[in-house]
């Protein structure tokens, strides 16, 4: 696999906006994209809570029960959860909004819509099987946009240690360590281009800033 060529230093930002764009998804996803509600910025309310606990959702992923939403909350009752959701929706509907709250027997969790979920699983989806997390996407991310790329490269560039993310990508055969060069250097491998779908790296997105 050819090197990529020399450049100055990219924030990590960059690397996910590159990543956010080959998914097919606006450069500057993430806050602008994020589920908001036409209501008063300054108020807190049963809504805006809901909203807010579904959008973080639970860490495996599960629905949460509208007793469980309601019980963070003073005078709230599960009917109430129940008409916050449908206003939720509502709103997301008549924007357009890729996600939705979809209910179930053991309560509400926020999804994309089944137009979407091709989009998604082309990245999360399909390296979801690798089990990674947001953190070892930034490490991968580094590594895809700056191979070859020492260890310490990549610290700099994160601002934290990345050894353990390093070693569990390795692990997931998604970047492999050139062990001839000194100090030993990472680089993205077949699995990875299988992924993403990408036939060399050349193929990876570039931004304005990457091209410099």
């Amino acid at each position: 696999m050819p090197d990529a060529p020399a450049a100055a230093p990219l924030s990590l930002d960059r690397l996910k906006a590159a990543f956010a764009q080959m998914l097919g998804q606006p450069a500057a996803a993430g806050a602008a994209d994020a589920p908001t509600a036409p209501i008063d910025p300054c108020e807190v309310g049963p809504r805006s809570i809901v909203e807010a606990a579904l959008f973080v959702g639970r860490p495996d992923g599960a629905a949460i029960p509208a007793v469980q939403l309601a019980g963070v909350m003073r005078d709230v009752s599960e009917a109430d959860i129940d008409r916050a959701v449908d206003a939720l929706n509502d709103s997301y509907a008549g924007r357009d909004a890729p996600y939705h709250i979809e209910r179930s027997a053991a309560g509400y969790r926020m999804t994309l819509r089944d137009q979407w979920r091709r989009t998604s699983e082309r990245f999360y989806g399909r390296v979801a099987e690798a089990r990674l997390s947001p953190a070892a996407l930034e490490v991968l991310a580094a590594i895809a946009y700056r191979q070859p790329i020492a260890q310490r490269q990549i610290d700099t560039l994160r601002e934290s240690a990345s050894g353990p993310l390093v070693r569990q990508l390795v692990r997931r055969g998604l970047v492999a360590a050139d062990r001839d060069a000194s100090p030993v250097a990472y680089r993205t491998t077949p699995r990875f281009l299988a992924l993403f779908k990408l036939s060399d790296v050349s193929q990876l997105p570039r931004t304005a800033e990457l091209d410099d």
